[in-house]
């Protein structure tokens, strides 16, 4: 691999996510080498991918390139490819392009989705992960509405107006409450010929509310603006499986559908090469101490989602969203700083910012410490904030005209079949 010896210590950073570029952005001046690999040359923002998926927003609203984030970085190489294994006797990885030698390691993987080990849910159903899944889910939910809207089958029109999503969670209750809108905005005025109450959105939570890692003050007015919205809720429901076109739950129930979108949960994506005791595999996340150090090793490290540092407060590990990975990669990054320069490190410190969902137009759900409210106010603090956490001024901009154009007109302009998604 054409990666230069500089003389300088060499970082390497898997992942360019929230807690890869928070970190890396710390180094920025430093006298270290860095080098960055990740399976996709930009950074994803997975908060919004839900709107990509329903053609709220276009991909490259929520998608940065890495290479530009890091542009100002001295001695800052990024190469798209896997890591396949990792070498900790050799302090090497092996990649998809080729070995490289690290001085030190920092794993920011993040999550995958998690199927629970079933296998016809897992090739059936459609994940939503990355930006090219939130772009079959578009196609398939756009592809399945023209459909319904040339059939003569009554059975197989409501097959494919039925959209079953599972898991209540942020991501399955935005993506409830947004095709919902949909539905209420578009299907009257762009396909005359469907009764808007042919279409159906389906959302299957196991849990007894919807947002069960949210406050129940917060999960009762979610549900509420889901209702009124038109979402049909199934409580401490699970589903058992989905062979292409039913979905069937273990209390019996069948739901036929053309769209069955899987919400329900993730898994640490780890990288081969690193068990024993550093490895939690319940969870499927590495161990950490409270410096982000994997134990049993003194140059590799974890942040975000897949480590687990257990404090009183997080006896099982910080929840796998975004601000544990952005704060930890921040903390890790001074902490390098800190450690070159032969300074006392700084263990790190979780400052919960909150947690919040949006359901639909003006109608959102915030928890902060004690503060639990929803509606209107709740939903511009949830667009204030995403608006600042995306990488980039364009993108800012971009999202910015798009959910104002949104709310003045009632529509999505993104409903476009631009890749059709064929199973």
């Amino acid at each position: 691999m054409n990666i230069p010896e500089t003389g300088v210590p060499r970082i390497v950073v898997i992942g360019g996510g929230f807690a890869g570029i928070s970190f890396i952005k710390q180094l920025r001046n430093e006298k270290v080498q860095i080098v960055l690999f990740d399976r996709h040359n930009y950074h994803t923002f997975q908060p919004l991918l839900y709107q990509v998926s329903t053609a709220g927003l276009e991909p490259d609203s929520i998608a940065y390139p890495l290479r530009k984030v890091f542009r100002k970085n001295k001695d800052f190489h990024f190469r798209m490819a896997e890591v396949e294994n990792i070498n900790t006797e050799n302090n090497s990885i092996a990649t998809s392009i080729g070995n490289l030698r690290y001085d030190y390691l920092v794993l920011a993987t993040g999550t995958r989705t998690n199927f629970f080990g079933n296998e016809s849910i897992a090739k059936n159903s459609m994940p939503m992960k990355t930006v090219p899944q939130a772009l079959n889910i578009r196609s398939l939910m756009l592809q399945n509405i023209e459909m319904a809207d040339i059939t003569t089958d009554e059975v197989e029109r409501k097959r494919l107006l039925n959209f079953v999503i599972a898991g209540a969670g942020p991501t399955g209750v935005e993506l409830a409450g947004a095709l919902a809108e949909f539905r209420k905005g578009i299907l009257e005025n762009d396909y005359p010929e469907l009764d808007e109450d042919e279409m159906n959105v389906h959302l299957i939570e196991g849990q007894n509310r919807v947002l069960p890692p949210m406050s129940e003050a917060v999960s009762k007015k979610a549900q509420k603006y889901l209702e009124k919205l038109g979402v049909q809720l199934h409580l401490e429901t699970l589903i058992s499986d989905f062979d292409g076109k039913t979905v069937t739950t273990k209390d019996g129930k069948k739901f036929e559908t053309a769209t069955f979108i899987w919400a329900a949960g993730v898994t640490g994506a780890l990288v081969k090469g690193i068990d024993g005791e550093a490895l939690v595999e319940k969870a499927n996340r590495y161990k950490v101490d409270e410096f982000n150090k994997i134990v049993s090793f003194n140059n590799i490290y974890a942040l975000g989602d897949i480590a687990l540092m257990e404090t009183k407060e997080y006896p099982k590990g910080h929840p796998q969203v975004a601000q544990p990975a952005i704060q930890q990669g921040k903390n890790l990054g001074k902490n390098f700083k800190k450690m070159l320069k032969g300074e006392k490190l700084e263990p790190f410190k979780y400052f919960d910012k909150g947690t919040m969902a949006t359901v639909g137009r003006n109608k959102a759900v915030v928890d902060i410490g004690k503060m639990h409210f929803g509606g209107a106010i709740a939903w511009f603090l949830w667009m204030f904030v995403h608006l600042w956490f995306l990488v980039g001024f364009r993108n800012r901009v971009v999202t910015f005209f798009n959910w104002t154009y949104s709310y003045i007109n009632y529509d999505r302009a993104a409903r476009l079949i631009i890749r059709p998604f064929k199973k």
